[in-house]
């Protein structure tokens, strides 16, 4: 689980700050230094639902920017799927949200 969330977080960031002229974002780039798999390791450790979701939410908010926000078909899709992961209530109930939601970020790139 730990490797799915960073990688929404590298999606989404990259989806945000990366641009054509630019080196791309790296998984030990500073910008993921809140979002990497040992950080999410300890939470999934913890069982804290709620910051896992609130860091996703984070991530995926500046991802819908990028991509125009909910008025664009990319953006309602996308918002439908971060929605899901976050009404999920256990850790166990976090996984299937969030691979699709890994699934879509990296089909959109």
């Amino acid at each position: 689980m730990e490797l799915h969330l960073e990688t929404v977080a590298l999606f989404s960031l990259k989806l945000a700050y990366e641009s054509e002229d630019s080196s791309p974002i790296l998984r030990d780039d500073l910008v993921m230094g809140d979002y990497q798999r040992d950080v999410f390791e300890l939470l999934v450790r913890r069982g804290d639902v709620e910051t896992i979701q609130l860091k996703v939410d984070e991530c995926v908010g500046l991802a819908l920017e990028a991509i125009g926000g909910v008025d664009k078909p990319l953006g309602r899709e996308l918002q439908r799927l971060a929605a899901e992961f976050s009404s999920s209530q256990t850790i166990e109930l976090l996984d299937a949200p969030l691979v699709a939601l890994k699934d879509y970020l990296k089909d959109i790139q």
